[in-house]
């Protein structure tokens, strides 16, 4: 190994990170990695590392509300396509209050325009133009990190340029790359389930031309995967998971193959604004040691949702998109079986697939004295709902970490979730005779295993002692960013290690088919 090598791979931190993201909040949030993305840039930065954030300047983003500014005119983009070979972009930057800069990559064609971040039909091209952006951005050397964090299907194609286009650049060539994996059931702008063989892609092919219609095609999962010196998902559980063909989505065997760069890390929680002692959404404050101040926010809850107001019912809430994948389904349709002879309500917050929404009205029909719902995206109700439920339901098909029920917890509601990916390394089944854990637990997707946990649940929020040291097991549950942070350290230390050692698990250049 030569000295340069030698004296990379030895190297500690602090560390010059950029993650780059189709979404970071406040800037742009449509799915929970937009936070993610915000908080672990936080938390890095606290423990010292010069962290940056590189993203897309949406049209709705305020500019004034968020203080840009303008850093570089005229930044040119290749696309490979011989009739267009550039795309000419801005870059602009803010710094926010914990004095993370985030770079705003900005174009008016595929990002000023477009009214959404998501679902167009030109998202390939509009992503590949964000992660081939941050590239050329890294190339004026206004910002020249150790290592490049990208997340999603969205920027996997990332490390597949860095690798062969950009292999021999004198600037890019010694810096390494973590991929994170939030949900591997997104792979690309197609139906990896059902693609055809001519349109499959391995992975080997050079990457289209951005306005060629094969780009449509290509598996930018796939290839996050294959280039990037390491790779994580966002929970143990689900990074051991996503190597068997029930969670693998197509990919298993692909990760069996590179299971040694992969790794899982549970996403943190912030618990200064997640406080329900200082949360404004909460009406009426409450912590540990005073619990007998939540019972008010179950009424305020009750009333909010056109519910009777009875302390003695047990409320279940539910919070989060509308999808299969957080058994939603099996909510309705386990909890018709309960409500004619348990004294039981149930609330639920946030929007999604029609038919899962007919469903929900379908049952709030039937029993309108139980049920409450508000089938519809809400950034306040929420907080109402941790606060002022007694138990969270989410017994997912799969998750690859959730963070709903973390955030439950710190307001005392206690999770009723499926033993799966993120969910069962979070929430620890309780032991009444113990009074050691912090949930309800079950292993099996099916109607009589939740029901039989509701049951339990139940039967326990009756003897008002247990219970309460049930919510206190649970809101003393820690699972802060600084923990989280603290293992993408350790993550980032392994991809540089793994750049200047001749990692087996990354494609060469030479293996690829040009």
């Amino acid at each position: 190994m030569s000295a340069k090598k030698s004296n990379i791979a030895e190297k500690t931190p602090p560390f010059k990170i950029l993650i780059v993201g189709a979404e970071v909040a406040p800037y742009a949030t449509v799915g929970g990695f937009s936070a993610v993305l915000a908080y672990l840039s936080r938390e890095l930065k606290a423990l010292g590392h010069d962290v940056r954030l590189f993203m897309p300047k949406y049209g709705f983003i305020d500019e004034d509300e968020y203080e840009t500014k303008m850093l570089h005119e005229g930044l040119k983009v290749p696309t490979d396509d011989e009739t267009n070979k550039d795309l000419i972009c801005n870059v602009k930057y803010t710094k926010n209050d914990h004095d993370v800069i985030t770079y705003f990559l900005e174009n008016k064609e595929y990002y000023e325009k477009r009214a959404n971040v998501y679902s167009y039909v030109d998202d390939p091209t509009r992503f590949a133009l964000l992660s081939r952006g941050a590239i050329e951005f890294i190339r004026t050397e206004e910002f020249v990190p150790d290592i490049i964090h990208t997340n999603d299907w969205h920027t996997g194609i990332l490390a597949n340029y860095l690798r062969t286009s950009y292999r021999k650049d004198p600037i890019l060539k010694d810096i390494a790359t973590a991929f994170t994996i939030h949900n591997l059931r997104y792979q690309g702008n197609f139906d990896h389930k059902n693609v055809s063989e001519l349109d499959y892609d391995d992975g080997k092919s050079a990457v289209s031309p951005f306005f060629s219609p094969r780009l449509n095609n290509l598996n930018f999962m796939r290839r996050g995967i294959l280039f990037n010196d390491v790779v994580n998902t966002v929970s143990k559980t689900y990074a051991r998971e996503i190597l068997t063909p029930e969670y693998g989505e197509g990919l298993d065997k692909l990760l069996m193959e590179v299971r040694g760069k992969l790794f899982g890390i549970v996403n943190g929680l912030d618990y200064d604004e997640f406080d329900p002692m200082k949360d404004n959404l909460v009406e009426h404050p409450f912590d540990i040691d005073h619990l007998d101040d939540r019972i008010k926010n179950k009424a305020c809850l009750q009333r909010e949702f056109d519910l009777p107001v009875d302390e003695d019912a047990l409320l279940f809430g539910f919070v989060g998109r509308l999808d299969y994948q957080k058994g939603v389904d099996l909510i309705v349709n386990t909890l018709r079986h309960v409500f004619p002879d348990y004294n039981v309500q149930f609330v639920q917050v946030g929007g999604g697939d029609r038919g899962l929404t007919e469903m929900l009205k379908a049952l709030k029909r039937d029993f309108p004295d139980q049920v409450g719902i508000h089938p519809l995206p809400n950034f306040t109700l929420p907080r109402m709902v941790f606060a002022g439920s007694d138990c969270i339901l989410y017994p997912s098909r799969f998750e690859p970490c959730g963070i709903v029920q973390i955030e439950s917890m710190r307001y005392g509601a206690i999770p009723v979730v499926r033993k799966v990916g993120g969910l069962a390394d979070t929430v620890r089944n309780f032991d009444t005779l113990k009074q050691q854990g912090t949930g309800f637990v079950f292993t099996n997707f099916d109607q009589y295993s939740l029901f039989g946990q509701i049951a339990r649940a139940y039967e326990l929020y009756k003897n008002k002692e247990v219970w309460q040291a049930l919510q206190k097991n649970a809101m003393k549950a820690d699972f802060s960013w600084e923990y989280s942070a603290k293992e993408y350290e350790k993550l980032y230390e392994r991809a540089i290690s793994f750049k200047h050692k001749d990692n087996p698990h990354v494609h060469k250049v030479e293996d690829l088919v040009f």
